[in-house]
C-alpha cells in the first residue's frame, strides 16, 4: 500500500514540475526546503515552457484528476486572489474539462439501460454539451414525451484515481499531528468528510435524490429553479434530467447585455444560500460558476438555475443555531457574543480568555464593515482569522468545511455580479427573522401546535400513566432499599474476606518460619490453618460479588 502511495506522490510531483509549476513557490526562507527538493529532481524536465503559466496550471490540475480539478474550481471563484490570466484558465475547469469519447459514453448508457439508446431517446448527441471532473453531459430528446433532456454520464475508471489521492491524503494526514497546529486542524476528520462527498458524487442515484429534494424546497420560488429529474430513467452511473437554457453566471457581459438587475441578482444569491442552510438545513455545496445559470426570462426580476446536485451539505440543529447566532452577533458587531458562542460551542477550549479573544476578533473584523465587497480583501481577512484561530487553539470543525467552501463560492459569485453588494445588510434581516422563528413566541406556538395531536391521543391514557408512575416510584423505592442492604452486606463480606486472606498469608509466613526453625509439627498446624483461612476468605469473596 505504501508503495502505491509513493508512486502517486511521485506522479503528482512529476506533473507539477513538468508543467513548470515550481514557479508558483514563493522565494522565501520558509519555502527553501521545497525549492531545494524541486532542484534535486533534476531528471524531470519542463515540457510545456511555450505555454503561459495559467494554462500550465489548468492542464496540470486536469491531468491529475477530479480531486485537483475541484481544487481548481474552488480557486476559480476567487478572482480577487489571482491575476486574470490565471483566473480565466481556472474557470475553464468548471465545465470545459477535456471530455472522454462520446462513443464510450453511448456504450455506458446502453449498458446501464440494457438496450440500444434509440429505444428511449431520440437525437442523442455523442458530442458532450459540457464536461467536468466527475462526469460529462450529452443532449437528447425523451421519446416518451418529446421533452429535451440531458444525460449525465460518470467518467470511466475515475474511482481508482480518486481513491489513490484520498489514500495519499490520509497518509500525509498521519504526519500532520507531529507539526505545529497539526492536531488542531483535525486533518483525518476533514479528509473523511471530503472523501464522503466525493464518493457520493459518483452515485448519480444519490444526486438525483438530492436534486428532487432541492427542487421541492424551492418549488414556486422566484429565486432558484432546479431542473426536473426523470427518476425512472436514472441509474447509478447515468442520470436523466430536464435540459435548461440560461446564461452562465460568470458571463457578466451577456448578463449586462440583457439589462439584468445585477444588484437584485447578487442579493438573491446570498438569500438562496442562507435559505438553504438555515431554513432547509440542506444546501447545494458545489455552487461554482459552472453549475449556476441565470434565466433568460425577466432580466429585471432574475432568478438562478442550479444544476449538478451531487454534493450537498446539512447541519444539525445545534450547529445551525450557533452559526446563526454567530453571524448575527458578527453583523451587530457584538464581538463579545461571538467570542462567548465560540467557547459555548466547544470550538475553542473552555479556559479561553474571552476578553482577549473578543479583542482579537474585533481587530480582524472591524476594518471590513461598512465596505462593499469590492473594497474587502477576503484573502487578507481569512489569513488574519486563521492566525487568530491558531493563537486561541481553535479546532477545525469538519462538519462545517463544506459550508465554509460554499460560502466562499457564494461570496465569490457576489463579488463578480455586483461588487458594490452590501453583504451585511442583505444577510442580517434574514438571520434575524430565522432566529425569531426559532426562539420567539412563534417558535413556542409552533412547538405546541406540533405536540397537540400527540397530547390529545395520550389524554385518555393519562390516569393510567399517573397510576403506573406512582406504582413504579413505590417499587423503585423498595428496590433501592434492597440494593442498599445488599451493598452493605457485600461490604461486610468483603472486609471479612480481606481479613481471612490476610490471616491466611500471616499463618503461612509463621509456618514457614517454624519449618526453618525445625518445628515441623507447628509448621503443619499453621500451614493447615493458613489454607483454611484462604479457602474461607476465597469463599467469602465469591459471595460478595
Amino acid at each position: 500500500m505504501l508503495l502505491s502511495e509513493l508512486k502517486r506522490l511521485y506522479h503528482i510531483i512529476k506533473v507539477f514540475l513538468s508543467y513548470g509549476l515550481d514557479e508558483l513557490i514563493p522565494k522565501h526562507r520558509i519555502t527553501l526546503p521545497a525549492r531545494l527538493g524541486c532542484r534535486a529532481l533534476f531528471w524531470i524536465k519542463k515540457q510545456h515552457a511555450d505555454k503561459p503559466l495559467g494554462e500550465r496550471l489548468r492542464l496540470a490540475l486536469q491531468t491529475l484528476g477530479p480531486v485537483w480539478i475541484k481544487l481548481g474550481q474552488m480557486l476559480s471563484t476567487r478572482r480577487d486572489l489571482f491575476p486574470p490570466h490565471i483566473a480565466d484558465q481556472l474557470a475553464l475547469l468548471q465545465d470545459k474539462v477535456a471530455p472522454f469519447d462520446g462513443k464510450k459514453a453511448r456504450q455506458y448508457i446502453e449498458k446501464s439501460f440494457g438496450g440500444p439508446i434509440d429505444k428511449w431517446f431520440d437525437d442523442f448527441d455523442e458530442t458532450p454539451l459540457a464536461s467536468a471532473s466527475i462526469a460529462q453531459v450529452h443532449t437528447a430528446t425523451l421519446k416518451e414525451n418529446g421533452k429535451e433532456v440531458v444525460l449525465k454520464v460518470i467518467r470511466p475508471d475515475i474511482q481508482p484515481v480518486i481513491k489513490a489521492d484520498i489514500r495519499l491524503m490520509y497518509r500525509l494526514a498521519n504526519l500532520l499531528p507531529f507539526l505545529p497546529d497539526g492536531r488542531r486542524l483535525r486533518p483525518k476528520e476533514v479528509i473523511r468528510e471530503y472523501e464522503k462527498t466525493l464518493l457520493d458524487e459518483l452515485n448519480l442515484l444519490r444526486e438525483a435524490a438530492n436534486a428532487i429534494q432541492l427542487r421541492r424546497n424551492f418549488e414556486n420560488s422566484s429565486m432558484l429553479y432546479i431542473p426536473e429529474v426523470y427518476s425512472d430513467y436514472c441509474h447509478e452511473n447515468v442520470m436523466v434530467m430536464e435540459r435548461i437554457y440560461g446564461i452562465p453566471v460568470s458571463d457578466i457581459d451577456a448578463l449586462n447585455a440583457q439589462n439584468t438587475n445585477m444588484k437584485l441578482l447578487a442579493e438573491r444569491g446570498v438569500k438562496v444560500f442562507f435559505t438553504q442552510v438555515f431554513r432547509d438545513s440542506f444546501f447545494h455545496a458545489d455552487m461554482h460558476p459552472g453549475n449556476v445559470f441565470i434565466s433568460y426570462d425577466h432580466p429585471e426580476n432574475p432568478y438562478y438555475i442550479g444544476i449538478d446536485c451531487g454534493i450537498v451539505g446539512s447541519l444539525n440543529k445545534e450547529d445551525k443555531r450557533y452559526l446563526a447566532e454567530n453571524f448575527l452577533a458578527f453583523f451587530n458587531r457584538d464581538y463579545r457574543r461571538v467570542a462567548e458562542l465560540h467557547v459555548d460551542s466547544g470550538w475553542v477550549p473552555a479556559d479561553t480568555n474571552v476578553e482577549d479573544f473578543e479583542f482579537a476578533i474585533r481587530t480582524v473584523c472591524e476594518p471590513i464593515f461598512e465596505k462593499p465587497l469590492s473594497e474587502i480583501s477576503f484573502g487578507h481577512v481569512l489569513l488574519n482569522l486563521f492566525n487568530t484561530a491558531r493563537r486561541f487553539n481553535m479546532e477545525v470543525q469538519p462538519q462545517l468545511v463544506l459550508l465554509q467552501k460554499t460560502l466562499l463560492y457564494v461570496e465569490g459569485l457576489g463579488r463578480q455580479l455586483y461588487p458594490q453588494l452590501d453583504l451585511w445588510k442583505t444577510a442580517k434581516p434574514f438571520l434575524e427573522d430565522w432566529l425569531h422563528s426559532q426562539i420567539g413566541i412563534t417558535a413556542l406556538v409552533n412547538g405546541i401546535k406540533s405536540k397537540v395531536p400527540y397530547w390529545i391521543e395520550k389524554m385518555p391514557e393519562l390516569p393510567e400513566l399517573v397510576y403506573d408512575s406512582l406504582k413504579q416510584h413505590k417499587n423503585m423505592k423498595l428496590t433501592l432499599e434492597k440494593l442498599t442492604e445488599q451493598i452493605s452486606s457485600q461490604r461486610v463480606k468483603q472486609r471479612q474476606s480481606y481479613f481471612l486472606l490476610g490471616m491466611g498469608t500471616t499463618l503461612f509466613l509463621c509456618g514457614s518460619l517454624f519449618f526453618v526453625s525445625g518445628f515441623k509439627t507447628l509448621f503443619s498446624v499453621f500451614i493447615s490453618l493458613g489454607l483454611l483461612a484462604w479457602i474461607w476468605g476465597w469463599f467469602k469473596s465469591g459471595n460478595a460479588q
